[in-house]
Parts: C-alpha cells; sequence; structure tokens
C-alpha cells in the first residue's frame, strides 16, 4: 500500500486535447483532460465569505496507458461557507486528498491543499483537525488571474458575450489577446489589468458588489440564498420604485432634447414620493430593483476604466455572476451603450471558480510554464496612498482660470457636465445612483421621510456594523500586496447575515448607506474627470449644499482617488461652502443661463436600459398625444419656466448680497 508521504503531488497537468464536456450551455460544465495520468490527487479550494469553490480532477477508470490510468475530467463544485461541513464531507467521501490505490487512513504533516481566498486563513486549523492537511494559502489576485488566462489560452469555446439572453461564443485570438481587463465580481468588485502571461496589475476596484446587492436583497426581501435573489429578480418590474427620465421630464422634453423617455433617471427614486412602507411592496419589485442598480453600475465603472486604459476587451468573473441571464444582459448592454458599440463585456463558463482553478495550476509542474505568473504591481489607480494635503485643493480661483471644470449635479441622479466656457456646455455622463438612491432606500430600511433626518441618523450610525472589511476577509494586515488596509471597505452590506431588519440598528443603515454611494459619486465624478483631462470638479444639487458631512465624504473620496490632484469645490444656493475650496458665483462659472433652463432638470439621466415590464421606446409619436395633453404639457412648462426664472432672479441678488460682504470684508481685513 502507498503511502501519501511517497505520493508525487506535484504531477505534471496535461492539457493537450482539453475540452468542455457534455452541454456547454450548463453551468460550469466539466473539462475533459483526456492525456492526463489518473494516479495523482489534484484539488484546489477557494474559500471566500460566502462561497467555498473546488476544482478537482476526476479519472476515468477504464482508460488505461503503458500500465497506468490515464484521462478524466476537471470538475467544479461549491458549497456555502457558512456549511463548511458539507464541503469536508464532500471531500472525505469522494476521497479528493488520495490518489488511485492510496490508504485512506494515511497521513502526513506534510501533504498540503492548494487554496486561495480570505478562508484559507480563517479556516486553515479545521482542515488540519479534520484531514491532517495544511493549506498552502495563495495570493487571491494572483490565482484569480491564473485561472483566467487558462481558461482563455487553453479551453475553447470557455468565452462568449451575452445580449437579450443569447449567447455567442468568442474565439480568442491568441496573438492578440493581451491586454484585457478582468472585473472579477465577488462581494466586493476588483478590477485587474492583464498585460501578459507574467504581468498583471490591480487597477482599482469598488465597493459596490454582489455583497452589496445580496446583504441589501436579504433585508428588503427577505432571501436568504442569492439564487432564490436573482430568481425573484426574473419576476419582478424594477418601474414601480425606479424614476425614470420621462417621470422628470415629461414626454414631450423628451422628444425635444432628443432623450429616451425610458432611461433610468434614479434608482429607487420613486420612493420619495410615495408613502409606501417597504411591506407594501412586492419582493419581486425590490430584487429586479436592486439588479438593474448594482448590475449597471459595475458595467459603468468598469467601461470608465477600460476607457482610462485603453482596452476595448473586458472579460467579467466572479461568483456574483452566476450564469445569470438578466445579470449578463444588463452588463453587455450597459458597455455597449457608454462604449457605442466599441467595447464588449466578454463572460466566462467558469466565472466563479477562476481563483480555484489558478490554484490547483499553482500545485502542478505545467508544460507551458508561460501560464506561471511571477507577480503583480500597483496601479496609479490603486490610490491608497494618505490623503494629500488640504492646502492643495484650496487654490484660489478666478474667472481666466476657472475653465474647464466638471460639473458634478446630484439631484435624485447624477449628471456631469464637462463646462468649457461662459455657456458652452455638455452632458458628459451620468449615473442612477444619487441623492434619490440615498434617500429611497433609506426610506425603506429606517423610515425617514427627510433627508436631514437621514442625515442626523447618519451622524449616530457606524458603517462598520453592516459593511465588510478588508480586514474581515484577510485579517487585521489587511491585503499589502496591493496596498489595501485593514479599514478599507471591501463591500458595503457585505457583512449582513440576517434578513431582520430588527436585528440592526436604523443609525447603521444610515451611516452605511451614507458611506457607500458618496464614496461612489466620488470615484466615478474622478474618473470622469480624468478621462475628460478635467483638473477641477464642482458639485453642486439638492443633496448635498449646506450638509456639512455629505461634502466631507465625498471629499475624502476625491483625495482618495486623485492623490490630492482634482480640486473639489462646493456651489450651494446659499453661500454655504463647507469643508474644502471657495464659493464662486454662477455667472463667473459660466453656468448662469444653465442654471435659468431646464438643462440641469433634463439631464439626470445614466443607464441606458430598462428591464422593467412597462417599457417605453426610446422615440415618441407626438401624434398620438390627444390636445388636452398637450396643453397639459405646455402649461406644465410654462410654470416650471416661471419657477426657474425666480430662482434666477434670486440667486443674482443673492450674488449681490455675497459681493457686497466679501467687499466689506477686504476692506475690514485692509484695515486690520
Amino acid at each position: 500500500m502507498t503511502n501519501l508521504d511517497e505520493m508525487e503531488y506535484n504531477g505534471l497537468l496535461d492539457f493537450e486535447g482539453a475540452e468542455l464536456c457534455g452541454d456547454f450551455e450548463e453551468r460550469n460544465p466539466p473539462i475533459s483532460l483526456p492525456n492526463q495520468s489518473s494516479d495523482g490527487a489534484l484539488l484546489a479550494v477557494d474559500i471566500g465569505g460566502t462561497l467555498i469553490k473546488l476544482v478537482y480532477f476526476e479519472g476515468n477508470e477504464e482508460v488505461k496507458s503503458h500500465g497506468r490510468a490515464t484521462g478524466g475530467q476537471l470538475r467544479f463544485v461549491k458549497f456555502q461557507t457558512s456549511r463548511l461541513d458539507e464541503c469536508l464531507e464532500f471531500i472525505r467521501s469522494k476521497r479528493l486528498l488520495y490518489g488511485r490505490g492510496l490508504d485512506t487512513g494515511s497521513t502526513s504533516m506534510n501533504v498540503k491543499i492548494k487554496a486561495t481566498g480570505g478562508g484559507a486563513f480563517k479556516f486553515a486549523d479545521v482542515f488540519k483537525e479534520k484531514f491532517g492537511v495544511s493549506l498552502d494559502k495563495l495570493d487571491e489576485m494572483d490565482t484569480v488571474v491564473t485561472g483566467a488566462n487558462f481558461l482563455l489560452k487553453k479551453i475553447p469555446n470557455e468565452s462568449f458575450t451575452c445580449m437579450h439572453g443569447k449567447r455567442t461564443p468568442v474565439v480568442v485570438n491568441q496573438q492578440n489577446l493581451f491586454p484585457y481587463l478582468l472585473v472579477n465580481i465577488g462581494s466586493g468588485v476588483s478590477m485587474i489589468k492583464v498585460m501578459g502571461n507574467r504581468k498583471f496589475e490591480r487597477v482599482t476596484g469598488t465597493h459596490i458588489g454582489g455583497g452589496t446587492m445580496f446583504g441589501l436583497a436579504k433585508l428588503l426581501t427577505g432571501c436568504t440564498r442569492y439564487d432564490d435573489f436573482l430568481k425573484l429578480s426574473q419576476q419582478g418590474d424594477n418601474l414601480v420604485l425606479d424614476l425614470i427620465v420621462k417621470d422628470i421630464c415629461g414626454e414631450l422634453v423628451c422628444q425635444k432634447q432628443g432623450l429616451s423617455a425610458s432611461t433610468l433617471a434614479s434608482s429607487f427614486g420613486k420612493v420619495l414620493s410615495s408613502r409606501r412602507k417597504l411591506s407594501d411592496y412586492k419582493a419581486e419589485d425590490l430584487a429586479t430593483t436592486l439588479l438593474s442598480a448594482f448590475t449597471y453600475n459595475i458595467a459603468q465603472v468598469s467601461f470608465l476604466v477600460a476607457s482610462l486604459l485603453r482596452l476595448k476587451r473586458v472579460y467579467f468573473g466572479g461568483s456574483y455572476i452566476r450564469g445569470h441571464a438578466s445579470t449578463m444582459d444588463n452588463i453587455s448592454y450597459a458597455i455597449d451603450f457608454w462604449s457605442k458599440g466599441q467595447m464588449h463585456a466578454i463572460f466566462l463558463r467558469h466565472e466563479g471558480f477562476l481563483g480555484a482553478l489558478g490554484a490547483l495550476l499553482s500545485n502542478l509542474n505545467l508544460k507551458n510554464d508561460d501560464m506561471i505568473f511571477e507577480d503583480s504591481k500597483e496601479s496609479e489607480f490603486n490610490n491608497d496612498s494618505s490623503y494629500a494635503d488640504d492646502d492643495k485643493l484650496t487654490t484660489e480661483l478666478s474667472e481666466d482660470s476657472v475653465f474647464p471644470y466638471l460639473l458634478v449635479n446630484i439631484g435624485s441622479g447624477v449628471s456631469m457636465i464637462e463646462v468649457i466656457g461662459k455657456g458652452k456646455f455638455e452632458r458628459i455622463i451620468g449615473t442612477h445612483l444619487g441623492g434619490g438612491t440615498i434617500l429611497g432606500l433609506a426610506r425603506l430600511l429606517t423610515g425617514c421621510t427627510s433627508y436631514d433626518d437621514f442625515l442626523e441618523l447618519s451622524q449616530r450610525g457606524d458603517n462598520l456594523t453592516v459593511d465588510l472589511t478588508v480586514g474581515d476577509i484577510y485579517g487585521e494586515h489587511g491585503y499589502p500586496k496591493i496596498g489595501l488596509p485593514a479599514t478599507t471597505t471591501a463591500s458595503s452590506f457585505g457583512k449582513v447575515t440576517s434578513n431582520k431588519l430588527s436585528d440592526y440598528r436604523a443609525e447603521d443603515f444610515a451611516a452605511a448607506l451614507l458611506n457607500a454611494f458618496t464614496y461612489n459619486i466620488g470615484q466615478i465624478s474622478y474618473f470622469v474627470a480624468k478621462l475628460s483631462g478635467l483638473k477641477r470638479i464642482f458639485f453642486r444639487g439638492a443633496y448635498i449644499c449646506g450638509h456639512a458631512k455629505t461634502m466631507d465624504k465625498i471629499s475624502r473620496a476625491l483625495k482618495y482617488w486623485s492623490k490630492g490632484e482634482v480640486q473639489t469645490t462646493f456651489l450651494c444656493h446659499e453661500g454655504f461652502m463647507g469643508t474644502l475650496g471657495a464659493f464662486w458665483s454662477y455667472e463667473n462659472m459660466g453656468i448662469h443661463d444653465l442654471a435659468a433652463n431646464d438643462f440641469i432638470k433634463e439631464v439626470l439621466l445614466s443607464a441606458p436600459y430598462m428591464i422593467g415590464k412597462a417599457q417605453v421606446s426610446p422615440s415618441m409619436n407626438l401624434n398620438m398625444k390627444n390636445e388636452s395633453s398637450l396643453e397639459e404639457e405646455v402649461k406644465r412648462l410654462k410654470h416650471n419656466n416661471a419657477e426657474l426664472r425666480a430662482e434666477l432672479e434670486r440667486l443674482k441678488q443673492e450674488n449681490i448680497e455675497l459681493k457686497s460682504a466679501l467687499s466689506k470684508l477686504q476692506i475690514n481685513n485692509k484695515s486690520l
């Protein structure tokens, strides 16, 4: 009987003839390795905060070559991390730690299982106790990239595009594979630029990921399994809760501006004008709204990062995709929309097993050593250095130096406008995760009915009771290889385990919501400014003016992402200037005309696609309107115009008063 000590664990993986088995549309189909020796035990695990992913080789009994068993399949299986015992029993029952003919009772202190993920540290003692084996802990980023490159280089039909539910295989050009952006959607989201077989870097990430969707889904819908949440999302209508452009502007204005009336303006934005409580909404509608809100956001950030890096190919992986049609459709449509068809979202059939597969490959003496990665490095976008000094951000402005700049208007949604001179501006992009999203979710989770009440609640809350940090995953030292300290938020609402609102404090929900969405707005604003070559960003809008904590959060986000390279200023009607920058009049900003017309109101746009049942055509046939509805629309527009003119007069008068006060201060300063 062979002892485990004598086992040649570091075998040779033979890729020749490797291909997918069975139905390609099946999730995580086995991979046939017809020439692989079946004598060795091949197993690797990726232990995440939610799921444990196993990749193992199962040999064919009947095939023999030169007296040795050959051929078999790589198989993929997952378990809930909370049910670790089921995973351990599977390993034992399948005898995955032992090669053919080995004594299952033999153990060795020298035997190691290749493992990755934060749980490789957390549960190492459990594997030692149960099996007498050690976990050889591998860097998570290294294994994810190794697994992705293996699949793209060695497995035909592994990658595909998905539009309108239709999957189309992608033929990978081996001579033109690199560089590409790999977006790994776990509890949070990591974005990795892969430049070659031995070269990659984590360029950035976002804490609004799968853990955010699932955490909020538990609280809002009562789901306890992510797959149940995805099923619910297939049955709902997001237009019950989402605010679309038509709701803000009306159909005539949409036609006039050439806007799609069905464009998503603010996720959860309709909650603000409704008296309905959480219990009044269908779980299906809540699930659909959550899915569209966060998949669009992930797609938007991915598009911006890929554009900054000038990459055309974006591959999406991670265990939160789950081969789910709507998830992939949302991401694909959004990438195609924002890139005007120049960029494509590509998915992998084994998207959730990249880390486990990479760990398995590291366990082997590969024939093709170009699949082995040496190291990774930190990118310029991974801005985890200390914040810049405030005085770098408070440069005095003049009328000559103010242009060009990015104007970010935070209303129910968020619009971003490049202003290049007086009266010269154009909308660049927007995001549907704005003030309406924050307050809409706050109303559902906490019962708040006003933004001031929500902010007051957030002052007393602790977001760390529901937010997952890097330290929660990797321990007190964080993830030093890529410069992420333990205190960094890895996943907003990623620590939520209960589906009962009563198990948490309303104050903590408020703090987590403010943290999540203000940092997201700051991140997207920075990427847009960088993409447009702008060094100044001005913020305005009802959800920011006068609120010191909101401005402080956005300021910190901008300092974090830009390393102090971007100047941040807040514009508020009442002349209140926040923690950074200085007040500057609308007239000198070159946007007094913009403030006087419907432009700001009309451009609260963002996501390009609606998945709700009540689809609205992008183009309207005005002849279908009757005379009475046209008259009502005209009256509404005249009324809005009158209100805006009155607001303009108020602002002009306020500006005169501020200039007078400023002159008096200057005179007093000179006299002193």
